[in-house]
């Protein structure tokens, strides 16, 4: 039997198995300890069902919706290795049309992924039905796409108002906002910036992404071909704000959030805001925080701060290493943040020390661009053929309980290549780790969303002393002029910068609407693993992000350019369907475990 017949008879079993649905059919066509991971398709939600039993379970609770009509193979099936077929399928749900992959293992599926791509009800205005533009002939309405456009601007916010406000307009709030703008939903994004962009401008001089252009792609309007790999963060800061222009987004700049409130009477939100110093009251239906991965800045209180003669300031207000030439600066941390800010003292003049509490997992870029996103994100999946939604759904069709098992090799690979590299860190003394499970960057990433650095030139730095690292230690206390370790040393100081992180996006929550309803929402990212700063019950998804929170009507959007691209799609998609008055039953909302 070949692979495409194999993958053509399986396909037609289960599209028949979720006809009615059938438990027995089901649990023939399944592994015992199999996945299924759904995004939006049949669950509303963005979840995974894991085991033969929870996914009989999930199909038999969202069913009709999970009946899956008109499977089609899309490509010809992937010999994977070790026994495994990767299938590519299209299909509809109820409510959607969709993508899947699924792959087998002797006949029987081990992980399958369904993937919403578009409402069969409202599908998107593009190709044949893209707008006109224009009424040939006689017109009964004079206005042209200026004039609509002045006067929507005009309206919004005050006789109109948004059904969504986007806080916060950095890339995951302008991808939010241009995937709703296309699907016709009245959004409005505001931030407290001059200009979009400048949440990348405003940054130390020298930052560049350490993603590769490939990965980082916005939805609808990829960069040039000649695009740097590593973007230059005021390259990047003016592209998102022609992208803002391009895509027609409505975009409030200088526009501060000061409390929200939610209405149960008109099941709205009353949200303040300070716009060019007056105050606006917005009333959207749907609050979305789009503040990025984190929360507020982690502040630790260090003792004798209080008579300290010099500047303490957390890493996000570093303003670039040039008024720190031939200071003594105290980095507190050894992580992505420090290790930049570290080099970029250095490179100024300054004499940095990083104090590294605790090991950090350290990758050079080259490395992670040629084993973790080369299949995937590089020039060389390009001229295979893999576009970047196709890369974005393979990434996707892992589920998070397989991912360390299938990044543990590559990461393997990793530190035996690099071998020599990390032997002189280890020699410079610090302390390094490949996360508690040696599963490396990415789950790192999922878990906690710290505890690493990409290396893009700082651990040389380091290796050779130019950047001394104290580890083992932090600070016990502060004098006038100096950091007194918990080891006794004591390090003179001009600068000490808090490099030490954030916490979980509710906390804006809390700032925003009140701390109950953060506690209702609970702690945001993280899998429940139980390693270093997850804590468990196992989860299986990220928590709260990019899907329905168990307060009604409030949604969390972050992450990575990647994650703001591909994961914007099921959350505009779900916000399209409320705007419609659809029903959207969500299937297995995720309890509340941690409030922070």
């Amino acid at each position: 039997m070949t692979l495409t017949t194999q993958a053509t008879e399986w396909l037609t079993r289960f599209e028949e198995a979720t006809a009615g649905p059938s438990a027995e059919a089901l649990r023939d066509l399944f592994e015992p300890e199999s996945f299924w991971r759904d995004l939006t398709s049949i669950s509303w939600n963005i979840t995974t069902a894991e085991g033969i039993n929870e996914i009989v379970a999930m199909v038999e609770a969202t069913h009709p919706r999970s009946q899956l009509r008109n499977i089609e193979l899309s490509d010809e099936p992937v010999d994977e290795g070790d026994g495994v077929t990767r299938i590519s399928f299209t299909f509809d749900s109820l409510d959607f049309h969709c993508k899947g992959i699924v792959r087998l293992r002797n006949g029987r599926a081990w992980t399958v992924l369904t993937s919403a791509q578009e409402l069969i009800s409202y599908p998107e205005p593009r190709g044949r039905r893209r707008p006109m533009g224009v009424e040939h002939g006689e017109k009964s309405d004079t206005r042209n796409w200026l004039d609509r456009r002045t006067e929507r601007q005009a309206s919004l916010g005050a006789t109109d108002q948004p059904y969504v406000l986007i806080v916060g307009g950095g890339q995951g709030g302008i991808a939010l906002g241009a995937r709703l703008k296309r699907l016709g939903v009245p959004t409005l994004i505001v931030d407290k910036a001059d200009r979009p962009g400048d949440q990348w401008r405003s940054r130390y001089h020298s930052l560049c992404l350490h993603d590769p252009v490939w990965y980082d792609h916005l939805p609808y309007l990829p960069f040039p071909d000649d695009w740097p790999v590593f973007t230059p963060k005021d390259k990047m800061g003016d592209w998102l704000e022609h992208y803002v222009g391009i895509m027609d987004l409505d975009y409030w700049t200088n526009t501060e959030c000061l409390r929200a409130e939610f209405n149960e009477e008109s099941q709205t939100w009353s949200v303040e805001v300070n716009r060019n110093g007056e105050p606006v009251t917005l009333q959207p239906t749907q609050l979305v925080l789009a503040t990025g991965m984190s929360g507020v800045p982690n502040r630790p209180h260090l003792p004798g701060e209080e008579s300290f003669q010099g500047e303490i300031r957390h890493s996000s207000e570093h303003p670039g290493g040039a008024i720190d030439k031939g200071k003594n600066v105290i980095i507190l941390g050894a992580n992505n943040s420090a290790h930049d800010i570290a080099a970029d003292l250095y490179e100024n003049g300054a004499h940095p020390v990083m104090i590294q509490h605790s090991s950090t997992h350290i990758v050079k870029s080259d490395s992670l661009m040629r084993e973790v996103f080369g299949p995937l994100y590089s020039e060389d999946a390009v001229e295979a053929g893999i576009d970047v939604d196709t890369a974005d759904l393979l990434f996707a069709s892992w589920p998070y309980r397989l991912l360390p098992d299938v990044q543990r090799p590559v990461f393997d690979k990793i530190r035996e290549d690099d071998r020599e590299f990390y032997d002189r860190l280890e020699e410079a003394g610090f302390t390094l780790d490949f996360g508690d499970d040696n599963s490396g960057l990415f789950l790192k990433y999922l878990r906690r969303g710290s505890g690493y650095y990409i290396d893009v030139g700082a651990s040389d730095l380091v290796a050779e002393g130019k950047i001394p690292v104290r580890s083992g230690v932090s600070i016990d206390h502060v004098t006038e002029t100096s950091v007194v370790l918990t080891d006794g040393t004591e390090l003179p100081a001009d600068v000490i910068v808090l490099a030490t992180g954030y916490g979980s996006m509710n906390g804006w929550a809390a700032q925003l609407i009140s701390q109950d309803v953060a506690d209702e929402v609970g702690r945001c990212w993280g899998l429940g693993s139980d390693t270093t700063k997850d804590p468990g019950p196992w989860e299986g998804e990220l928590r709260n992000m990019w899907k329905p929170t168990q307060v009604k009507g409030l949604w969390f959007h972050g992450g990575n350019l990647h994650q703001s691209r591909h994961y914007s799609r099921y959350l505009a998609l779900q916000l399209k369907a409320r705007y419609e008055g659809m029903d959207t039953p969500v299937y297995n909302l995720a309890p509340v475990h941690h409030t922070s």
